[in-house]
């Protein structure tokens, strides 16, 4: 699978396996927070902040669990946007995987922006959240 793209139906988008995976407890959150997220796109910096319990290590291999099932997407920016110190890996949730949050009324976006734009952001937070995203 490319990283820049969905699961196809000829790849066999498996619902059920997406929705097992999604429904552990640090990955549901670290789906919750991509939700959230302003831009709808987040990075590992970004989701460190919001789960202090888990180690960037720790969060990229559930990433990697969601990424290989087709739940979330990786995007990368090109190497002449990437700017020192900043992230240029991002990730959001695949349209297969947004279109079963929404049949089964999980992760509904309104509810985890707000519960998102409640959590108290660093300036390097609110600074990496202004910066510019991948094209999807």
């Amino acid at each position: 699978m490319q990283p820049d793209t969905d699961v196809t139906a000829a790849e066999g988008f498996d619902e059920w396996r997406a929705l097992q995976l999604s429904t552990d407890t640090n990955r549901a959150n670290l789906i919750a927070d991509i939700v959230g997220h302003p831009r709808g796109m987040i990075s590992v910096e970004e989701l460190a902040y919001l789960n202090p319990d888990m180690s960037e290590d720790a969060i990229r291999r559930h990433l990697h669990k969601l990424i290989d099932v087709g739940v979330v997407v990786e995007h990368a920016l090109a190497s002449g946007e990437r700017m020192r110190d900043f992230p240029y890996k991002f990730y959001a949730i695949s349209r297969d995987a947004r279109a079963l949050f929404d049949r089964n009324a999980l992760f509904p976006e309104d509810a985890w922006r707000r519960q998102y734009e409640s959590v108290k952001k660093t300036p390097r937070i609110r600074e990496l959240e202004s910066m510019p995203r991948p094209d999807r």
